[in-house]
């Protein structure tokens, strides 16, 4: 039987890739509903079986690539390559219209960059606290923390090691489930009862799936309104992050 599963995995890596996908995908969204009620949305959990999975498929080949280093598993590799990662972000920004982003108004826009920018900010100050000191790294992992899809693509773009990469994928999570859990609970101090202020909720949380999810548990009419200002989220931080960012960090640093 493994040889027949190593047989059709090289030759469609690419089709059980996706399948394996799929199939955590869909174990995600259960454990989503069953578990937490919809509060943890299971993109995020999804994210955190995938980076079990890599570390255990480290562990087991010993090789560099995570799960893609054992042979049946191999089209991860192609699924999970910067190539499609790109193309879903690129997608993504064509997806929005700058005529609903004028709906939310200048504080919304004012909100967004505000978003970006304390998210950004707040991931530089915590690299550094773990000794991380070069413009590179620094700007990885807070881009990172803008969202966990800004921070590979701004860490490819100005060659950050894997690693980073990875913590930068991390600290993305990490704010994503917090802003899961913790909006339902803080929403009555902070005044999140109104589409205005989902608006600019949206705009400085940023991250779609905590911002949906966290939403949805404190007030499902709300969803669209904070669900229009982080849309434009991970495209303003894709943009920001490998050049403005970037420099300013080089500046800060004096170009280490």
């Amino acid at each position: 039987m493994f040889e027949a599963l190593d047989k059709v995995s090289n030759t469609y890596s690419m089709v059980v890739g996706f399948a394996l996908i799929g199939l955590v995908m869909w174990v995600s969204y259960k454990l989503s509903a069953k578990l937490t009620a919809g509060r943890i949305h299971g993109s995020a959990i999804a994210i955190l079986i995938g980076l079990v999975l890599a570390y255990i498929g480290g562990v087991i080949s010993g090789g560099k690539h995570g799960i893609m280093d054992l042979p049946l598993l191999s089209g991860i590799g192609i699924v999970g390559g910067t190539m499609l990662r790109d193309f879903a972000i690129v997608a993504t920004g064509f997806g929005v219209h700058l005529n609903e982003l004028k709906k939310a108004g200048i504080v919304g826009i004012i909100a967004l960059l505000m978003g970006v920018l304390s998210s950004f900010f707040a991931g530089v100050t915590i690299a550094m606290a773990f000794g991380y000191t070069d413009a590179v790294s620094l700007t990885t992992i807070g881009a990172g923390a803008v969202t966990y899809i800004v921070g590979p693509v701004t860490g490819a773009a100005i060659g950050a090691s894997s690693e980073v990469m990875a913590l930068s994928i991390a600290a993305g999570l990490v704010k994503s489930i917090l802003v899961m859990i913790a909006t339902p609970a803080v929403a009555r101090y902070i005044g999140l009862d109104n589409p205005r202020t989902a608006v600019l909720f949206g705009g400085m949380m940023g991250t779609s799936s905590g911002v949906a999810a966290g939403l949805a548990a404190t007030d499902p009419k709300l969803v669209p309104y904070g669900c229009l200002t982080a849309a434009f989220y991970t495209a303003v931080g894709c943009l920001m992050g490998p050049s403005i960012l970037f420099f300013i960090m080089l500046a800060l640093t004096g170009g280490a």
